[in-house]
């Protein structure tokens, strides 16, 4: 995951952390671009806010050195590095007002009193706060709370922000208002921002990169396009979104091509490397269409509608193989109740090019 060569603020090279016999961390090597806004991705206890903690320097690592804009930062205090940090809740002072809350990071690094004054007025335009100056935390609701903890993060323009889960806390409206305003900030600040989250959807929508966690091993980096539409082993393809996993024997591999046998019907799948023998074939559900009958030479699998769930604007159809695979698509309602029509019997279809070919046990 390092790049050698490759500009970067923020690298960290070897990094692991051990708590007693638990192993927080293992051997992680990531560079973070000057600018970006990246996701640290993984399920409860994947090692994402251990590694986020340590950037902030509220943890030391037990091995690893981290860099910034090349110089050693590994034992740089916490109050001595140029990064905010909005924590999972929002950790204002509640006895001050947002105005004072805003301007406390100011006022530690003593800038002159015209300075706060003008830079906190201008943060609280920016998040949205404007006639909200002289409340109290108690006064404001969760999103709001959320702008103040942002504005003071963002105050001291600080070289890196660091967020630790910091729309846990709010409702479903709410969290996606907040993840536009979050973009909105990034966008206009240019600060870069490390974001910690175990929300797939959240991380899609917000990053620019992707970095996925799972027991403290960094599995996989790259923009969300790339870890969604072609990642690197099933524990990634499983985490981001729905997928359907089909066996694949005999694969072999030609021309920058992969082709094997899908139960009875043999598949191709397209810029495949690497892997041979039995595999396992991923499509998502999205891909994958439904009919009465296969088209020579397309990628096909018979299958049979088990049942429905009705979703509004579309229905979803979990399905069942000839070998009995489980596998699940999304069709628009009149498709479906035609597909569970008679004994349900369907083929299902998919690009060459929208599989994702994946190690057996990976």
């Amino acid at each position: 995951m390092h790049q050698p060569g490759r500009a970067a603020q923020i690298e960290a090279i070897g990094i692991g952390k051990s708590f007693g016999q638990f192993r927080a961390l293992n051997d992680l090597t990531l560079d973070i671009g000057r600018g970006e806004f990246l996701a640290l991705l993984g399920p409860s206890g994947s090692g994402k806010t251990t590694f986020l903690m340590i950037l902030a320097g509220f943890l030391a690592p037990t091995e690893g050195r981290l860099f910034s804009d090349g110089a050693d930062i590994t034992e740089m205090p916490a109050e001595l590095r140029a990064a905010g940090m909005v924590f999972q809740g929002y950790a204002l002072f509640p006895h001050m007002s947002v105005e004072a809350n805003i301007a406390f990071p100011l006022k530690v690094r003593k800038r002159p009193a015209a300075d706060i004054k003008a830079r906190v007025a201008e943060m609280i335009e920016r998040v949205g706060l404007k006639g909200h100056e002289r409340k109290l935390p108690s006064q404001l609701s969760g999103g709001q709370q959320q702008r103040v903890a942002l504005a003071r993060a963002l105050v001291f323009d600080p070289g890196v922000l660091l967020l630790d889960e910091p729309f846990s806390a709010l409702d479903k409206g709410l969290r996606g208002q907040m993840q536009a305003e979050m973009k909105r900030l990034h966008e206009e600040t240019g600060t870069t921002f490390v974001f910690v989250t175990h929300d797939q959807t959240e991380a899609l929508a917000l990053a620019s990169r992707i970095a996925i966690f799972n027991h403290g091993e960094l599995l996989q980096v790259g923009t969300p396009q790339e870890v969604y539409d072609r990642p690197a082993n099933r524990f990634v393809a499983e985490f981001l979104g729905e997928i359907n996993m089909l066996p694949l024997k005999d694969v072999r591999q030609e021309n920058g091509a992969a082709t094997g046998l899908c139960e009875e019907s043999a598949v191709t799948v397209r810029g495949a490397t690497g892997v041979t023998g039995d595999a396992l074939l991923a499509i998502r559900p999205e891909y994958m269409s439904i009919g009465a009958q296969a088209s020579p030479g397309q990628n096909a699998i018979a299958a049979r509608a088990t049942s429905s769930t009705y979703l509004g604007s579309a229905t979803r159809l979990d399905l069942l193989t000839k070998q009995g695979t489980r596998l699940s698509v999304s069709v628009p309602n009149e498709i479906a109740a035609t597909a569970l029509g008679g004994d349900g019997s369907v083929w299902l279809t998919w690009p060459a090019e929208r599989g994702i070919l994946l190690a057996n046990g990976a």
